[in-house]
């Protein structure tokens, strides 16, 4: 594969259709023989839009000849799915593209068979993790691994997780690692970390820009009020993107969110049509029909003016459109949020960033990151159309000298490991990749971290206290119970220790997590509470429109739980259940009690609509938690505790009651039918089962959505108990022991089966449930009457526990 001029054809002549341009740029060509005809590491920083993504491909191209399998590591998951639609250039040509999404949708034997792969950082972590795993064993077949935006090392959320899933795929496998960035001061640091040779790394500066960036920072008049603070910014956003409109350009103007891009195209159609700027084509009425068929009908009835906007949330088509649109010029003014700015080349002359700060649900307002307002910044500047690109920060005075000297200085990249260290050492341990403390320093030595305190040590620490941390944190691990040492200081996880690094915990959560399922007397309460008070909603702020509804919610949360609290204390001769009142959040800080007040809302399908704006993110991260809670009560208590978290964790995703909670375990029924059925009396799988087709029709499904919820019903555990010769009475002092047989006509399930005598445990068993016989042993005691019951949960599935009772009399 020499290089031998400067056509895709002449360079690689078997890939040439894969590629949509015909000839490789300046930079492009500076690159190639590092790329294409050498086996090291590469690092290319290069200013947004240059071409580095063909490098990439190029990289890809070398490993497909050889028959390797190359890895695609891109920083969104939105981006993942559109390299799937832009590399179906590969799959012409006979090579399968594979991207790697959740747990539930890997297709092991795809994956296996692909010849590229396109994860996130933290797929690829999850990934590598697992790599012993039967379903994750591909990822250590990888033989190149592209990294693109490297820069992504210094994002405070995602840097860490990439860092270590490098450095973690490096001693797996050693793949050959191609790391692309947009410009960045210290590049050496990063090719140091990936040892990648002088002559294989490079830096390409402004000069190499398809269109020269003038770049400024412009503030506005700031306001006590933020909601009119926003129509300041908009405002003096329009005023800079006008006069590259009107001659002609086209303005991309990046907001905070979703719903703020909505809020500033309609606002900014009214703008336009106040000043008379010539934008849109009421005219062409070609246009006016295809927009019509946008899904979006805001947005329909926007783009036609020439104001448009682009979000995660569009539909794929609406997106494809308004990007096709915008390519062609007819749309003038794009509102957008930052996921563009990462993703689709889609240049602007003019780049307008409005907000520097957003609203996080989990971290409340937070400055943007130095990496995104680069990123967006790089955006302008069409090649073959503009003479050059124009970029404006718009902020308050008191933060404009901070852009500028980003403007000015660029950002070093900086490792974010120090902080997520204790959690990210536990990962290592628990893998075994570290066994003893020369591993732990052997470990160190493959980060990023340790490169840049090299190079920094007045940033970071000097090697030795670098050491020092490392051992101290090793030490808390062990003091805490995560790992543990034998006598020769060999390193070993313990069953916490795996199980905050399975579900990538904070270690205080698992902390938590843990002592939760080792107490006794779980109940709801206590399971929302402390998933709700986890140190991953520390952030969450409640802001004051949203403390009523937190009120609202919570108040009658305080009266119910305070009435079971007194049927308990008076059941229990005046001891109250420690969850009691504090389960309804009256000592959670603010933001962890609008958490609560958002999962208990969710249990019942009535989140109140100042909580919606959050309440899908805090959802998500909270349904996995109690995915984590579900497996730590697996781990450290018994099966009901862990149904009971698995039924509480189906209510939270769906919004039904407890009575039909049972109903989510069915596969294809959600919460509409779920309600629906309940509503028709069938509120668990064994209804379905002996409702049948007929009588699901009848609860108002149809036909073909009938039959097939009755056939997952029955791959369902369909559970019996049968108590044989089991005794009616037996004589006071005599005792007899006894077989009950607990049967399960439907699918297997994992199963716990506990037996108890007037509410005292007898017995317990953990089995995969196809038939258990269980000893149990009648005594005449001294009670005149005994109640014996057999209790089956299944701790992986949200339904209720099958309960049977037997009563005993006992005679004289």
């Amino acid at each position: 594969m020499a290089v031998e001029g400067k056509t895709v054809a002449d360079v690689v002549p078997s890939f040439a259709e894969a590629f949509p341009f015909e000839s490789f740029n300046r930079m492009q060509e500076a690159a190639l023989p590092a790329v294409l005809e050498r086996d090291d590491n590469v690092v290319v920083s290069a200013p947004t839009a240059s071409g580095k993504t063909a490098l990439a491909e190029l990289a890809i191209c070398r490993t497909l000849s050889r028959d390797g399998t190359a890895l695609f590591i891109a920083p969104l998951r939105a981006l993942t799915n559109e390299k799937e639609a832009e590399w179906a250039r590969f799959e012409e040509l006979g090579y399968s593209v594979y991207v790697v999404t959740g747990e539930r949708d890997l297709n092991p034997r795809r994956a296996a068979r692909a010849d590229i792969l396109v994860m996130t950082p933290e797929k690829a972590d999850s990934a590598t993790r697992k790599h012993d795993s039967p379903r994750y064993q591909f990822v250590t077949d990888v033989d190149l691994c592209v990294i693109d935006e490297v820069h992504l090392l210094d994002s405070d959320r995602r840097g860490a997780v990439l860092e270590v899933t490098i450095s973690r795929l490096r001693r797996l496998c050693d793949p050959r690692v191609v790391a692309l960035s947009a410009t960045m001061p210290n590049v050496e640091d990063v090719a140091r970390w990936l040892d990648a040779p002088e002559d294989c790394t490079f830096r390409f500066g402004d000069d190499y820009r398809p269109v020269p960036l003038h770049a400024s920072v412009e503030t506005y008049a700031h306001g006590e009020n933020a909601f009119a603070d926003k129509y300041r910014r908009l405002y003096r956003a329009l005023d800079l993107s006008q006069p590259h409109v009107e001659d002609g350009g086209q303005a991309l103007v990046f907001v905070s969110s979703r719903q703020d891009t909505v809020r500033a195209a309609e606002k900014a159609r009214d703008v336009v049509a106040e000043r008379d700027i010539d934008m849109g084509a009421r005219g062409d009425y070609e246009w006016h029909t295809e927009a019509r068929e946008l899904d979006d009908g805001t947005l329909s009835n926007s783009v036609v003016d020439g104001v448009g906007f682009h979000h995660a949330g569009l539909s794929r088509s609406d997106k494809n459109r308004v990007e096709a649109w915008f390519k062609q010029g007819k749309i003038g003014i794009l509102f957008s949020t930052s996921t563009l700015a990462w993703g689709v080349n889609l240049p602007a002359r003019c780049v307008v960033i409005r907000d520097t700060k957003l609203h996080d649900p989990l971290e409340g307002e937070v400055d943007m990151s130095p990496l995104d307002v680069l990123q967006m910044l790089g955006r302008a500047g069409r090649p073959g159309y503009d003479d050059a690109g124009y970029a404006y920060v718009v902020t308050d005075g008191a933060e404009a000298e901070k852009y500028r000297r980003l403007l000015r200085d660029g950002k070093e990249i900086e490792s974010r490991l120090a902080g997520e260290l204790d959690a990210h050492l536990n990962a290592e341990v628990a893998l075994g990749t570290i066994r003893d403390l020369d591993d732990v320093m052997d470990w160190l030595e493959t980060t990023f971290y340790y490169v840049r305190a090299r190079a920094a040590p007045e940033d970071y620490r000097t090697e030795d206290r670098l050491r020092e941390r490392v051992r101290e944190t090793l030490g808390s691990l062990v003091e805490d119970g995560f790992v543990e040492t034998d006598e020769e200081l060999g390193l070993e996880p313990t069953g916490l220790g795996r199980l905050a690094s399975k579900f990538y915990m904070r270690l205080d959560t698992a902390r938590s997590f843990a002592t939760l399922a080792r107490s006794e007397g779980i109940d709801e309460d206590a399971v929302l509470r402390t998933v709700a008070d986890a140190g991953e909603f520390d952030s969450v702020s409640a802001r004051r429109d949203e403390r009523e509804a937190v009120r609202a919610v919570l108040g009658s949360e305080v009266r119910r739980t305070s009435e079971s609290s007194e049927a308990r204390s008076a059941s229990s001769g005046g001891q109250a259940n420690a969850t009691g009142t504090a389960s309804a959040g009256a000592d959670l800080d603010p933001g962890n009690r609008k958490v609560l007040a958002i999962l208990r809302a969710s249990m019942d399908g009535t989140t109140p609509s100042e909580l919606q704006s959050d309440a899908w993110v805090i959802r998500q991260n909270a349904l996995r938690l109690l995915g984590a809670l579900r497996a730590f009560c697996a781990e450290f208590s018994d099966p009901a505790a862990a149904n009971l978290v698995r039924r509480v964790s189906a209510r939270v995703e769906h919004g039904v009651s407890s009575a039909a909670v049972g109903l989510t375990a069915i596969d294809g029924v959600g919460a509409g039918r779920a309600q629906k059925l309940a509503t028709e009396g069938l509120t668990t799988p064994e209804a379905v089962r002996e409702a049948g087709v007929e009588g699901l029709v009848a609860a108002g499904l149809s036909e073909g959505v009938a039959e097939r919820v009755l056939e997952n019903a029955r791959s369902l555990p369909a559970v019996g108990v049968e108590w044989g010769e089991f005794p009616d009475s037996i004589a006071r002092g005599e005792n007899e022991m006894c077989e009950v047989d607990v049967r399960n006509a439907g699918g297997g399930a994992s199963a716990g089966v506990r037996v108890t005598v007037n509410d005292v445990e007898m017995n317990t068993t953990s089995a995969y449930l196809g038939e258990a016989t269980v000893p149990v042993g009648v005594f005449g005691a001294d009670p005149d009457e005994l109640t014996y019951a057999v209790e089956v949960t299944f701790p992986d599935l949200p339904l209720p526990p099958v309960r049977e009772e037997r009563v005993v009399r006992v005679v004289d």
